[in-house]
């Protein structure tokens, strides 16, 4: 999974942007953000985003000038500010500029550190890992160790090295729990993300029967910063993986209890009509799936793309396991409600066509036969421009067995008109 969609919001940010005044008559400059505490960790955190300023003051009897500290500190600030406006490349030069000797070692392990994170923004992950090694062995033990282990974890997952991800995040809980320091809620939210990405990398790896137990394990914590719905979904989508059919469902109409605005739910409904088929409870599935198809417009406003997606694939897949089991009257009611889903001809032309395939099933003929002439039909308005291969191929299956169907209906015809006319003559010819 991207860091973008992490399931925990980061721990540790970015520092903001600071911004240094220096006032006349020798003022302390202030610090909007960014504060950095005597044992290397993160205190607090800023939400000014302006651009730090160095200014100096001066009349005709005073002028003052920045001290080395606050030279550093400015630079610093700048070094922030270009990481958070995505400025890379000139954040990653101030950065250095705070490597050299002379600089305070507190101000130096900050630039280090806070470089890796800009180089890893920037995608250069050898080079973002070697950074976090070399902030380690310069200062083993320092109170950073813990979130740089978690940051080289994610890294070796973004490069596909999983099992050596999964070194790192260990190593993050062994770490946090020798370290002696007063800020027990930041080791403990570093742990918590750690934990988190244990889970998202077993899922990532497929293993989705280990996944499952670490989702299981921290929806039983209470701690207000986990993301509860992306946890229970993935959990709802790795118990389906491992066919516990059962679960899933438990979960995913809780989640849908839960968190009825969720960007997810349209998929947790998709995996309850798949739990539902799972446990052949079909009629259960085809009430949840004639439910999902039927929800308002208005209730997908949010990304109306996504739900239509959701919306067609669960009908499609659910109607075609049931026809394929032979229960063709469940199939044709989803067929059904899935024609009102979208007027496009390349959504149109497959389902009444498939519609058509469930009649004769049903032994309905005309029925039949008027689906196909339905799929004839939607095929008039792009007939004058070249149809797809998929789409010209249904539109000739539709057409032969529809006259096949007719041709069928007159033979029948035929036969009744013969078996009449022949018992008609043998009567007549009885003495």
């Amino acid at each position: 999974m991207s860091r973008g969609n992490s399931i925990l919001p980061p721990v540790y940010r970015m520092l903001a942007p600071l911004t240094l005044v220096c006032v006349l008559n020798g003022q302390a400059w202030a610090q909007e953000a960014g504060v950095t505490g005597t044992n290397g960790a993160p205190t607090a955190t800023g939400t000014n985003f302006n651009a730090p300023t160095l200014v100096t003051s001066a009349t005709e009897t005073n002028f003052t000038l920045p001290t080395k500290m606050e030279r550093e500190d400015f630079i610093l600030a700048t070094a922030r500010y270009q990481a958070n406006t995505h400025d890379w490349k000139e954040a990653e030069k101030n950065y250095l500029k705070l490597l050299v000797e002379g600089v305070p070692e507190v101000t130096r392990q900050t630039a280090l550190f806070e470089m890796a994170g800009v180089v890893h923004s920037e995608n250069d992950l050898t080079r973002s890992q070697a950074i976090y090694t070399q902030y380690l062995q310069r200062w083993p033990g320092d109170a950073r160790t813990p979130e740089i282990y978690l940051h080289q974890g994610q890294i070796f997952r973004e490069m596909d090295m999983p099992n050596m991800a999964l070194v790192k995040f260990y190593g993050v809980m062994t770490t946090a729990l020798s370290l002696k320091s007063d800020q027990l809620d930041y080791y403990k939210g570093v742990v918590l993300q750690a934990q988190v990405e244990i889970a998202e990398t077993h899922y990532y790896m497929g293993r989705f029967k280990d996944a499952a137990d670490y989702y299981s394990r921290l929806l039983t914590q209470s701690d207000r910063a986990l993301d509860r719905a992306q946890i229970q979904f993935r959990l709802i989508r790795s118990l389906e993986a491992i066919n516990k059919y059962d679960e899933a469902a438990q979960q995913a109409q809780d989640f849908l209890s839960h968190f009825t605005n969720s960007p997810e739910e349209p998929e947790v409904r998709y995996h309850l009509a798949q739990a539902y088929k799972g446990q052949n409870r079909n009629t259960e599935a085809l009430q949840e799936i004639k439910t999902f198809l039927k929800e308002e417009h208005d209730k997908t406003t949010n990304d109306p793309a996504i739900w239509c997606y959701w919306q067609q694939r669960v009908g499609n897949e659910i109607g075609n396991e049931l026809y394929q089991e032979g229960d063709y009257v469940k199939a044709l009611q989803i067929y059904l409600a899935l024609t009102q889903l979208d007027s496009a001809p390349v959504w149109q032309l497959p389902v009444r066509y498939q519609v058509g395939l469930t009649y004769e099933k049903l032994l309905q003929p005309k029925m039949a036969m008027e689906a196909y002439r339905n799929v004839l039909t939607n095929a008039v308005p792009v007939s004058g421009t070249n149809l797809a291969p998929n789409l010209k191929s249904v539109v000739d299956m539709a057409s032969w067995r529809l006259n096949f169907l007719e041709w069928n209906q007159r033979a029948e015809v035929f036969n009744r008109q013969s078996i009449a006319t022949t018992s008609t003559n043998l009567n007549s010819n009885q003495p």
